[in-house]
């Protein structure tokens, strides 16, 4: 397996980060740090969720991110146009949010998600592959007219 995986967290993800980067290298993915590449707890989740979310975007990838609660960083990747950046707190919502939004972002709590849920919800996410059925295209579409008018 080459997918790439683009991974970032602030210093309350920054454990949780660095665990699953070891898991997804094991796992044979090519993974991409964008930071922090160091406990800092004076960092800022912004820097690092406009960071993967760029690459993402730039290499129409995948992308995990670690934050305390992970609402942060999903607010912050999805300023970047043409991020679907998703909160999953289980394996059916990482599941729905591939197959009916077509998510390009997970995020993660560093406080609230134990690695082992984080592993099953990560693989969950990166193997499930949109559904296309046209509702969910539709309403793909209508994110994107969205994003289009606030240009």
């Amino acid at each position: 397996m080459n997918k790439t995986i683009y991974l970032g967290a602030d210093h309350a993800g920054f454990e949780s980060k660095e665990k699953i980067k070891k898991y997804l290298l094991k796992k044979r993915y090519k993974v991409i740090d964008c930071g922090n590449t160091v406990l800092d707890t004076s960092d800022d989740y912004p820097d690092f969720a406009y960071a993967v979310a760029k690459k993402v975007v730039a290499h129409k990838g995948s992308g995990i991110l670690f934050c305390g609660s992970a609402e942060g960083m999903s607010i912050a990747a999805n300023k970047v146009r043409e991020i679907r950046a998703v909160v999953a707190h289980d394996i059916v919502e990482a599941r729905l949010t591939r197959k009916h939004n077509n998510a390009n972002v997970l995020c993660l709590s560093g406080w609230h998600t134990p690695i082992p849920l984080a592993k099953r919800i990560i693989n969950i996410w990166l193997q499930t592959t949109f559904s296309n059925e046209q509702r969910h295209k539709r309403r793909l579409r209508k994110i994107i007219q969205i994003e289009e008018s606030e240009l």
